[in-house]
């Protein structure tokens, strides 16, 4: 059992900005723990009645922060450079801790901290349901922590307190740095998380279907089954997978990955990374922001659009099961 509790934090206000997935689940998690808790959103959005109905006090952004002696800020990336400079700028208390899930606008220097601020990051690994279920039974999701600017001499205790109170001491904290941690993520969501496994799906589905296989059959042979696959490698990595899966499929797997992921995919996975080390991302995808996000619409109407997503939609509605939890 870990003995990493909430005590630096048991005499703290704490506001948390955001109540989405992670925002709730945090919240919830740290009243739980016997945390002060206050929730920090505009009047008269569905959150903020969500919040109400929580039974959590909320207020303005900026009556949560005044008050607070940890503001976690948990809004999405491209809002928070503004909610910093007309919220939580002017009214943080000096020696305070401004704490992030996710360390993209401190790293790339979009928001620049006060310098009388200690400034932490607290990542659960997973996402928040998960992060509120697990806590819920017992047990919790591992955390990243780290630190950024230390003034009042605990901000590791506060990230770790935190933590802690977020049920991440019962599992696993792992110490990091804001640029280690924002630069692999952003490296996991694009080259295998999200864009990879995605673009390797469609990319699947074209090929059958193209070479006159039944879109039907070509979805549950690139799509559907992925699940079984990552849940296998999710519970005990490529060990277990090679354990449950046949010996065709181990055979077919080692003589038919590395013509599909090859040398040259790694070296582009390497410009990848490239790209998001040396701010090249960051900056894209600020400047996509700022302008209304043409490129991104476009894109993610075309993913809508594919012929997976019809298929998938009507297979769909025959498998009961995936309605049922």
């Amino acid at each position: 059992m870990s003995t990493v509790t909430t005590e630096a934090l048991q005499n703290a206000r704490i506001a948390v900005l955001g109540y989405g997935s992670q925002g709730r689940s945090h919240v919830l998690n740290l009243r739980d723990s016997g945390l002060d808790v206050v929730v920090g959103l505009r009047a008269g959005g569905p959150t903020a009645a969500k919040a109400t109905a929580d039974g959590f006090e909320v207020v303005s952004p900026e009556e949560a922060v005044k008050g607070a002696d940890l503001v976690a800020v948990l809004t999405p990336d491209m809002v928070q450079p503004t909610l910093y400079t007309d919220v939580i700028a002017p009214n943080i208390k000096p020696g305070a801790a401004l704490l992030f899930a996710h360390g993209f606008n401190v790293h790339f220097k979009t928001i620049v901290p006060r310098a009388d601020i200690d400034v932490i990051l607290v990542a659960p690994k997973g996402p928040g349901h998960l992060v509120r279920t697990e806590y819920e039974i017992g047990r919790g999701v591992p955390c990243l922590y780290a630190v950024f600017q230390d003034v009042s001499g605990s901000a590791v205790d506060k990230a770790k307190a935190y933590a802690a109170g977020l049920g991440g001491a019962r599992a696993l904290l792992i110490e990091t740095d804001f640029k280690e941690e924002t630069e692999t993520d952003l490296f996991g969501e694009q080259a295998v998380l999200c864009g990879g496994a995605s673009e390797l799906v469609l990319k699947g589905f074209e090929t059958l279907v193209e070479a006159g296989y039944r879109p039907e059959i070509a979805y549950y042979e690139v799509l559907h089954e992925l699940k079984l696959i990552v849940d296998l490698l999710y519970q005990g990595g490529i060990t277990k997978m090679l354990t449950y899966i046949s010996e065709t499929a181990q055979y077919g797997d080692y003589v038919s990955g590395p013509r599909i992921v090859d040398a040259a995919t790694k070296e582009r996975m390497k410009a990848v990374l490239t790209d998001i080390q040396d701010g090249t991302f960051a900056k894209n995808w600020t400047a996509e922001y700022k302008a209304g996000l043409p490129n991104y619409t476009k894109w993610k109407q075309a993913d809508l659009d594919h012929p997976i997503e019809k298929v998938g939609a009507e297979l769909r509605k025959k498998m009961t099961w995936l309605n049922e939890a």
